[in-house]
């Protein structure tokens, strides 16, 4: 099964197809969600908040979050140390 995490707002994304968790401060980071946002791949999670990090998913879709960077990175470990066999 599927292991979710939370981005905030009653939004979770598979916490096995993301690549990375980045904040969206960095030039590249900004014009590679313009890009995503012009190519119909942004998902949108913010709820109209600011956008605090950045999830790039392995099937090339860039997820938007208001949740801290540190919060999702540390909901994903939380998620991976739990054991459910």
């Amino acid at each position: 099964m599927s292991k979710l995490i939370h981005i905030g707002f009653g939004n979770v994304v598979n916490i096995d197809k993301i690549i990375s968790v980045v904040s969206p401060d960095a030039a590249p980071i900004k014009r590679m969600v313009q890009k995503a946002k012009e190519n119909g791949t942004v998902i949108d999670a913010t709820q109209g908040r600011k956008t605090k990090s950045v999830i790039v998913m392995e099937n090339g879709q860039v997820v938007l979050s208001a949740l801290m960077t540190d919060t999702i990175v540390r909901r994903s470990r939380e998620e991976g140390d739990t054991d459910e066999s």
